[in-house]
């Protein structure tokens, strides 16, 4: 069983330069979002700096790609928010049990986001375009969705995967 583990271990990379890349992701829609939203408040009140009509739209969709693809970053690092108050009073594997049950539940999660988000933004969203920019589909306000979902789908296959693995490898053998 350890030579099977070893042998999926190297498709770590794989989760690493996905991981690399959602974070850059996030990172230039922050920036991209701050110099918008400067040149809107510069452009209320410097007469030659432009005030565009379609910022609000813009940066109010790149804040809902930001919060969901950092959201399914923070499924990577195990950072979300979770009860362990009983973790103390309960054995180690049930624990175990517990974590890879609600794994498999946001795994489950992440396939509706998928599968959802993308009817929606290609039904809804199609249909439809932002009111200061009538040539953009809103397709582009749906899409973080199955964008967030796939990446979910990623990281939780490892999570999955990791405590599957700490059933049949102890601490010592790691």
């Amino acid at each position: 069983m350890n030579s099977f583990f070893k042998a999926v271990d190297k498709i770590k990379p794989v989760y690493d330069i996905t991981y690399k890349v959602m974070l850059f992701v996030c990172k230039l829609l922050l920036v991209t979002d701050i110099l918008i939203t400067s040149m809107s408040v510069l452009g209320r009140y410097v007469s030659f700096v432009p005030d565009p009509s379609w910022s609000e739209e813009v940066v109010l969709t790149l804040m809902a790609y930001m919060a969901v693809i950092s959201a399914a970053l923070a499924i990577r690092r195990g950072a979300h928010i979770r009860m362990t108050a009983f973790d103390r009073y309960l054995p180690k594997q049930v624990i175990k049990i517990l974590d890879l049950l609600s794994d498999l539940c946001i795994l489950f999660l992440a396939f509706v986001m998928l599968i959802v988000g993308w009817k929606y933004a290609s039904t809804i969203g199609s249909k439809g375009t932002y009111v200061s920019l009538p040539k953009l589909s809103r397709f582009w306000m749906y899409f973080p969705i199955p964008v967030a979902g796939f990446a979910m789908i990623v990281f939780q296959l490892e999570a999955i995967y990791n405590h599957i693995k700490g059933f049949f490898i102890k601490e010592e053998d790691k």
